[in-house]
């Protein structure tokens, strides 16, 4: 029985790890700069196709540094020509998500609908033993990775200069402006880095869900519903909501199958009802 526990905990760790990396990046453009993008899903789901690609011809390791910063230079790009010149929500709204089905029309023109898979390195191939369960190696290495990412960011935002400048930015454009803080290259870096990330998460998936053009909507719901519950704009709430829902979809999908499509939604529900805000929320933008 302790090895169900084990093995269900390694699980939420894993799923939550995932999360993470694309809800960080949601979650700073919703709280932080006030952008409403919900084209992160898409973003995800390119990262894994490029990763399967950039993989095939030059190894596993290429493609987890080289499809994250593919992507995030398209994110970047996206930003500059169209995302920040959309100022009301609705707008922004309408332009992400219209660009979530160009993109997975796009990945079904270049790669089909048939889901590809991308195989793991040969050093992560076999399994470990964990508290007594044998775990594979390959899914500790992305726990592992979420935990590196999770520390990167919290130490970015709290402990070094640049996390005080945007911090400043968000608080007070104006008067950052004033002081010489570049507000919208700082705003442009975060938003090219929450791109890499999600892009970072779909080459990290990729051996273990395959990737499939569904992947963007798929992945966009959980992740709104972590930003929604952690907090918008807050990393540690970020971590604290991809764990919350990580749980709530692996322990419920163990112990209670029938209802597990429907936990998730019932916590935003409750959420929503008993803190809007959300968790660990700090003050946006403006």
């Amino acid at each position: 029985m302790t090895g169900f526990w084990t093995l269900q905990a390694l699980n939420t760790l894993q799923h939550a790890a995932l999360l993470l990396l694309i809800s960080s990046g949601l979650s700073v453009s919703f709280g932080l700069m006030g952008f409403v993008n919900l084209a992160h899903g898409a973003l995800y789901m390119l990262g894994a196709y490029l990763g399967i690609t950039i993989a095939a011809h030059a190894g596993f390791w290429v493609a987890l540094l080289a499809a994250p910063l593919a992507v995030g230079l398209l994110g970047a790009a996206l930003y500059l020509g169209l995302l920040a010149r959309l100022r009301g929500p609705m707008q922004q709204v309408l332009a992400s998500f219209g660009l979530v089905f160009i993109a997975v029309e796009v990945v079904r023109i270049i790669w089909g609908d048939v889901p590809l898979t991308l195989d793991r390195p040969a050093i992560l191939s076999d399994t470990r033993s964990v508290l007594g369960v044998d775990y594979p190696a390959y899914r500790l290495f992305v726990i592992l990775l979420g935990l590196a990412v999770a520390a990167g960011l919290w130490l970015a935002v709290h402990r070094s200069s640049l996390g005080a400048m945007l911090r400043a930015s968000v608080e007070n454009p104006a008067m950052a402006r004033a002081i010489g803080i570049r507000t919208e290259v700082l705003f442009l870096a975060t938003f090219a880095l929450g791109a890499a990330l999600a892009g970072l998460g779909g080459v990290a998936a990729a051996p273990i869900y395959s990737a499939n053009p569904g992947m963007a909507i798929t992945a966009l719901i959980p992740a709104l519903i972590v930003t929604v519950i952690g907090g918008m704009g807050s990393i540690t709430g970020a971590i604290l909501g991809a764990l919350i829902v990580a749980a709530i979809e692996v322990f419920g999908t163990a112990l209670w199958p029938d209802a597990s499509a429907v936990l998730i939604y019932a916590a935003l529900a409750a959420a929503l009802i008993w803190r809007p805000q959300g968790l660990l929320a700090v003050k946006g933008r403006g």
